[in-house]
């Protein structure tokens, strides 16, 4: 697909809202974690339900009416909603486990947590054209979390049901600057502290002819975009459990015998 300036926003959001169509339940109570798009909103209010909105920027929060809080810093009741959904920022956040742990303790029990995030393997030709530049640029690049880290963090915190997958999603470029400002509008670029000195003009430069090295026989440079999802319930008796280890009944050695 062609690019466009925060592109990302709108395409996380429809996958989100294809998942919460398949959840036969509704929320009466909803916490979305971002304010910047504003059909999402629109979208989860005309179900009826109480939304709660919380964004970092606080311009974007006065506009909006959010509150101007980070995910890891959200200061409100436990069992305060019924829905979290957060469509990209996570993997922004210093305290990832810690922020987890938070909007666990914000979900009433039975309640969802629903999200995505720029994951791990995500813009490899940049990350190979920022390597030409040493270790400095490295730390420029924005942190990734990939499946299994993910799966692992949902159940350390406590959610219950943990589903994680991936969509990956092709950009085509005309070179790094284009790049730059779809990272910068979709606040890919890293934001994490500390952060690093600018780019100086010859490294800027270096990084650019790096990446144009890439490009396709049209001269434009595909680069990738893997969107991890994430889901996981805060926990409720009535939800299904799993086996007790070493309750089954059937012996796998029995099965694998040939038979006659």
């Amino acid at each position: 697909m062609p690019a466009s300036a925060n592109f990302l926003a709108p395409f996380i959001a429809e996958t989100l809202l294809d998942r919460l169509t398949m959840v036969t339940r509704e929320f009466p109570r909803t916490l979305l974690i971002g304010a910047h798009d504003a059909a999402l909103a629109d979208h989860l209010r005309a179900t009826g339900t109480d939304l709660t909105m919380a964004e970092a920027g606080p311009r974007l929060a006065n506009r909006t009416g959010a509150m101007a809080v980070e995910a890891d810093a959200i200061d409100l009741p436990f069992a305060s909603f019924d829905l979290i959904v957060w469509p990209g920022g996570l993997d922004g956040i210093n305290d990832v486990p810690g922020a987890l742990l938070r909007l666990r303790a914000l979900l009433a029990p039975d309640g969802l947590l629903l999200g995505a995030f720029v994951g791990d393997g995500s813009l490899p030709r940049l990350r190979r054209a920022v390597m030409t530049d040493g270790v400095r640029s490295i730390a420029r690049l924005h942190p990734q979390i990939d499946l299994a880290a993910m799966g692992n963090l949902l159940q350390r915190v406590g959610f219950t049901l943990p589903v994680v997958d991936v969509d990956a999603l092709t950009v085509r470029y005309g070179d790094w600057f284009a790049l730059v400002r779809d990272l910068r509008a979709a606040v890919l670029s890293s934001r994490l502290a500390p952060a690093p000195p600018p780019l100086t003009r010859e490294e800027a430069a270096q990084i650019a002819t790096a990446f144009a090295s890439q490009a396709d026989p049209d001269g434009r440079i595909g680069e990738t975009f893997r969107l991890v999802h994430f889901s996981g319930w805060a926990p409720h008796p009535d939800q299904p459990q799993p086996a007790r280890r070493g309750s089954g009944t059937a012996s796998l050695a029995e099965a694998l015998r040939p038979k006659d």
